[in-house]
């Protein structure tokens, strides 16, 4: 087997095909795990699973296509112990492990080590799962700006200088074909930290509206976009960054994005408050032109 290394990736410039050399196949329960040396691939993180992998296709030489069902974060312990997902137990980025991008095959076959194969990217997927991970975060902001009157405290800043509640108040972030889901606690520990939350379910409404006001308004504006890295590895840590009209901002982001905020038609946020009032739930749609 070849010696493992870091996985080199393409894909925060938005690439979506590459060559590539195989290092190693692993076997997965769910077919054959392949890692290579340059992936465009973007792996499900498994310290903050909020982008799902890509698919695709692996191609060997001879022309035999491979479908690839899912890409995962792995890994090679210290002690040379391999782990994919949820069994890795470090955060990735330990210096004590290599970091791998897993491409998961259906079926056993796969192209042996030393091969050389290109990869491609289900475009039309990995565009809608862009969609939606560049509106969740104008929806952060949009969210933050919205709720900055309700925090009684100190509390850290977003990009734009607003209360970050969506970095304070965070509990877990999806990002769908469809749409992303952000799920927020207000729980006694924010309003240790100054957020009221009296009166929200009533103010539902107006923050709706003022939220998507605030979204269309930047998409009229068309940003640019881009995600900046200092360097190609895995566990680089990758800046999405937005040239918006109040300023531009950095959000730290391991995933795929849109190149410009003109790509979207429309971006439309749904807010909704579990009835004990303990959980706040953001549906956010984009539309791409």
């Amino acid at each position: 087997m070849a010696q493992l290394t870091t996985t080199l990736v393409t894909f925060p410039a938005g690439a979506t095909s590459g060559s590539a050399t195989v290092l190693a196949v692993r076997p997965l329960p769910e077919g054959a795990g392949v890692i290579v040396d340059t992936t465009p691939f973007h792996p499900l993180d498994h310290s903050w699973p909020d982008q799902p992998g890509d698919t695709g296709v692996l191609i060997a030489a001879d022309g035999a296509e491979h479908a690839v069902a899912d890409c995962v974060t792995g890994g090679v312990g210290p002690d040379g112990a391999f782990a994919v997902g949820t069994d890795i137990p470090v955060r990735r980025g330990d210096e004590t492990w290599q970091w791998l991008a897993v491409h998961v095959l259906d079926g056993a076959d796969a192209p042996a080590p030393g091969a050389t194969v290109e990869l491609r990217v289900d475009e039309a997927r990995r565009a809608a799962l862009s969609a939606s991970h560049t509106g969740c975060h104008l929806m952060a902001l949009a969210l933050n700006e919205a709720l900055a009157d309700r925090w009684r405290k100190e509390v850290r800043t977003d990009g734009l200088g607003q209360p970050d509640f969506d970095s304070v108040a965070m509990d877990t972030s999806r990002i769908g074909l469809d749409a992303s889901t952000d799920r927020y606690r207000l729980g006694k520990s924010l309003r240790k930290k100054g957020f009221d939350p009296e009166g929200l379910r009533e103010a539902l409404p107006e923050l709706t509206e003022k939220i998507n006001s605030r979204l269309a308004q930047w998409l009229a504006q068309d940003a640019a976009i881009r995600i900046d890295t200092p360097g190609p590895e895995l566990t680089a840590r990758r800046q999405w960054v937005c040239e918006l009209p109040e300023g531009t901002v950095e959000i730290a982001c391991g995933g795929t994005h849109l190149h410009r905020l003109g790509e979207l038609a429309s971006l439309t946020a749904e807010l909704t408050l579990s009835e004990d009032g303990s959980e706040f739930v953001v549906v956010t749609t984009p539309k791409r032109g």
